[in-house]
């Protein structure tokens, strides 16, 4: 038996929510670097697949390892659609999704919006901060190491002042915060679990907004960011067939998924 209240059905004069999709697409040496790893990974994968089907009783703790490689292989695949500086420290190149980002922040504040901007990597939002600093745009930042205190004072001064940015690692602020002031809602990158995104939207698209809210993912065109965004829509379809709830676990793709995943 499941029990289920939907927002829809509870909070019937919510503002509308519009979600879009901006493309970043990867140029320059940042392009070379993500195709190289891509391919890589790719090979690996094959090599995994076609072991496992010339032995199918395998199940050694070996292979197991490799899987852990293969995750974290899929993370500096991300890292670099986000900026390769999160993958390499003396990476002095282009970074499309930067770009991307700070029109999206600059039009919003122009319109007199305050603009709510996740990421699940941390270091990623300290390079936006960087960017924003050379703007002049105020901004606050809230990540897992930020202090419950201080979290609580930067969201009430966030609520009352003109800052336009706030900066939140996806973790640290899926629950428990209150941003209704933000009427623009910006995912830098997305996440496997799309439920994890739409818990973070509903920080600022819930009781006391007054706004229409204008969610936008920002995604590293023909990467594996699209290929997660297409795959995330599709689990949340077979998702809410079952119980209305979308969700994906990273561990729970098989192999030939995460051949997919990394295209052609």
């Amino acid at each position: 038996f499941i029990l289920r209240r939907q927002k829809a059905d509870v909070l019937t004069d919510l503002p509308d929510k519009l979600e879009s999709v901006v493309y970043a697409p990867l140029e320059g040496q940042q392009l070379k670097l993500y195709r190289a790893h891509e391919q890589h990974l790719r090979e690996e994968l094959t090599r995994q697949r076609r072991e496992r089907k010339e032995r199918q009783a395998k199940r050694a703790a070996g292979e197991q390892v490799s899987n852990v490689e293969v995750l974290a292989e899929l993370m500096r695949l991300r890292q670099l659609c986000c900026d390769p500086r999160l993958v390499f420290e003396n990476y002095r190149g282009h970074g499309a999704k930067l770009d991307a980002i700070m029109e999206l922040v600059s039009s919003a504040r122009d319109g007199g919006e305050k603009t709510l901007l996740f990421s699940q990597f941390t270091s990623f939002l300290e390079l936006i901060a960087q960017r924003l600093d050379e703007a002049g745009i105020a901004y606050y930042t809230i990540t897992g190491s930020t202090p419950k205190k201080d979290r609580v004072d930067m969201v009430n001064e966030f609520n009352g002042n003109d800052v336009p940015v706030f900066l939140v690692s996806l973790k640290a602020g899926g629950t428990g915060l209150n941003l209704t002031g933000a009427s623009v809602v910006i995912h830098a990158d997305p996440w496997w679990n799309a439920a994890a995104q739409q818990q973070a939207t509903d920080r600022a698209h819930r009781i006391g907004q007054t706004r229409v809210v204008s969610v936008q993912k920002v995604i590293a065109k023909g990467t594996i960011e699209e290929r997660i965004l297409h795959l995330q829509e599709e689990k949340s379809k077979l998702a809410d067939q079952v119980i209305g709830a979308a969700g994906m676990s990273l561990a729970s793709l098989s192999t030939d998924e995460l051949i997919d995943l990394l295209g052609e």
